[in-house]
């Protein structure tokens, strides 16, 4: 039996173990900015000292880990989109009525968005960067979760759509929850003389309804308010079997 030349090396341990305190330096850096800036007014410049101060660390030691303060706000903006996204996206599912399921999304997004108001603003003032920003991606894995929703909605109800239609989807979906985002944007910034956020929830989930039914009805398709999902997608499988 042939002896190999060199046997497989093995992991080390020591460089594994130091890339994992390396990473839990890099999260306990962005948690003590991410603290910094909730502390503050929607807005407030964040100075490094203060982050390093609530960090329990220098500036020096923040720089070994991050190249350079840009770095750290881009990572600090990751950490607040995938928080805001990992809010959103456990809501958007097939359960109750379209309007229960539009309600639901758009009110756990509003409570995210007036609990951390400075986060909010700190998400809406990303440097521009249409194709790698943290935002960008962010507004992405949630566009992508309603346009898997929509799709299975339509498929299932045997929507007869063309290649065109269902590649407008995508986005068709993407603008839904940009506009959503920028219409809590513009309420953010109203003050004192904006509509109380329950007022806020309700139009903006008739409005994602209007649209919905009204491309639904283009298609042929008649939504009810008042059906759950799932017993529509039940009676269009029956439709689908007896013809």
């Amino acid at each position: 039996m042939s002896v190999p030349d060199h046997a497989p090396e093995r992991p080390d341990g020591r460089q594994a173990r130091w890339d994992r305190h390396n990473h839990e330096r890099q999260q306990h850096i962005v948690g003590a900015a991410i603290a910094v800036i909730e502390e503050n007014e929607p807005g407030t410049h964040v100075h490094l000292q203060q982050i390093a101060e609530r960090a329990g660390l220098t500036r020096s030691v923040i720089y070994r880990h991050f190249a350079d303060r840009a770095g750290l706000d881009r990572a600090v903006l990751t950490a607040v989109v995938d928080s805001l996204a990992d809010e959103l996206l456990p809501a958007v599912t097939l359960d109750g009525t379209i309007p229960d399921i539009i309600e639901r999304v758009v009110s756990r997004y509003v409570s995210w968005a007036v609990a951390h108001p400075s986060l909010h603003r700190l998400a809406e003032a990303e440097p521009a960067a249409p194709a790698a920003g943290p935002l960008q991606r962010g507004l992405e894995r949630i566009a992508e979760q309603v346009m898997s929703v929509v799709v299975t909605a339509l498929d299932a109800l045997g929507a007869p759509l063309r290649d065109e239609e269902r590649a407008m989807i995508d986005p068709l979906s993407f603008g839904l929850v940009g506009a959503v985002f920028s219409a809590v944007r513009r309420w953010l910034v109203l003050g004192e003389g904006r509509p109380p956020a329950p007022v806020l929830v309700t139009s903006l989930s008739d409005s994602v309804w209007y649209l919905l039914e009204g491309h639904a009805r283009s298609l042929g398709v008649d939504l009810r308010r008042d059906q759950p999902v799932q017993a529509m997608l039940e009676q269009a499988a029956l439709v689908a079997e007896r013809g």
